[in-house]
């Protein structure tokens, strides 16, 4: 049995403050105790990588939402990958890695449900699981192609295309035979579109206007617009969208820190134009992932896909970087490493 002395310490950061605007760390309480212990049918895992998503924000609102509102003293809410340090569950031993929402804490207990067991993947990181596979490969994969049906020759825009989901999106666009169109909030995240990701033509939204440009990029109107911001982008590609055109409302992160509602000028086009727009939960959709996994990973090793994992050392720091999410400072998917 562990004396009181050998027992590891438990990190962790639970939820104190309904907000609006930028998180905030008084939004939150940091905890340092005792690390649990296992018991019957339980196993003990301690966190490695937790992801951090727009998604923070949303489940930080005073409403239930696809998933209840945190109450106060609960541990943050978090998706998170870890390894089992102690097992009295059948279906996991020591050692295993595993994914699941275990939370913004160091250690945790559960009794396997919502747990998965993450494979060793040739070729691969254990990162990886965040940044080409995971909720992020899932909703990449499932929403242009299942929702989005792109098509070759079609033109796809994406916004937030320098981020973890929309980076993915559009080199699939690509692979796809579309063309596709970026828009990000920096010349170097833009360059990064061009150059390296191979995108047809990318918009600094900060520093361009980006109707005018999106006209220019999309001569032929707007097949797909696979959408991650809402707000004056979801707007302005409206006035360009296709007949029967069809948009993928993946995230709406422009209006997440804000209490006021945006107005579009064009959403009559949504029925003059015979559009399709469907919002979407990738946690809705278990069924596509082996579909979507085996060929992300296919196309990575084949290079026809890059990914970007952006990594933040230490729990105690994902208060503040959470917040890089919506200022556009991450590269990539945005990760903190717990241990």
């Amino acid at each position: 049995m562990q004396s009181e002395q050998d027992q590891p310490k438990n990190l962790k950061w639970t939820f104190r403050n309904h907000s609006v605007g930028m998180i905030a760390e008084n939004d939150f309480q940091w905890v340092e105790e005792k690390a649990p212990d296992a018991g019957a049918g339980e196993v003990l895992i301690r966190n490695v990588y937790l992801s951090l998503d727009p998604t923070n924000r949303v489940w930080m609102g005073e409403k239930d939402t696809y998933m209840p509102a945190l109450k106060r003293g609960e541990v943050m809410r978090g998706l998170a990958i870890g390894v089992v340090e102690k097992s009295n569950h059948p279906g996991f031993k020591p050692g295993d890695w595993v994914q699941g929402l275990l939370g913004w804490q160091k250690y945790l207990v559960s009794n396997g449900e919502g747990l998965i067991a993450l494979p060793q993947i040739a070729g691969l990181p254990l990162e990886a699981h965040f940044g080409l596979l995971g909720h992020i490969g899932l909703t990449a994969h499932y929403g242009l192609l299942q929702i989005g049906k792109a098509k070759p020759g079609e033109t796809v825009v994406v916004s937030a295309a320098a981020g973890a989901v929309g980076s993915l999106t559009g080199q699939i666009a690509k692979i796809q035979g579309c063309r596709v169109i970026g828009t990000a909030g920096s010349d170097e995240k833009c360059r990064y579109l061009t150059q390296e990701l191979g995108f047809d033509g990318a918009i600094n939204y900060r520093t361009e206007p980006l109707p005018e440009r999106l006209r220019e990029l999309c001569p032929r109107g707007i097949d797909v617009y696979f959408d991650n911001v809402g707000g004056a982008t979801l707007d302005a590609v409206l006035d360009l969208i296709n007949d029967f055109g069809r948009i993928v409302a993946c995230g709406m992160i422009s209006a997440y820190n804000q209490d006021d509602v945006f107005t579009s000028r064009h959403m009559v086009n949504i029925v003059t134009r015979r559009v399709l727009m469907q919002g979407f939960v990738c946690l809705d959709h278990p069924e596509f992932a082996p579909q979507a996994y085996q060929d992300l990973i296919r196309w990575h090793l084949e290079g026809k896909i890059k990914y970007r994992v952006d990594v933040v050392e230490g729990l105690e720091n994902a208060v503040t970087a959470v917040n890089r999410l919506f200022t556009g400072a991450n590269q990539g998917k945005l990760v903190v490493k717990v241990s």
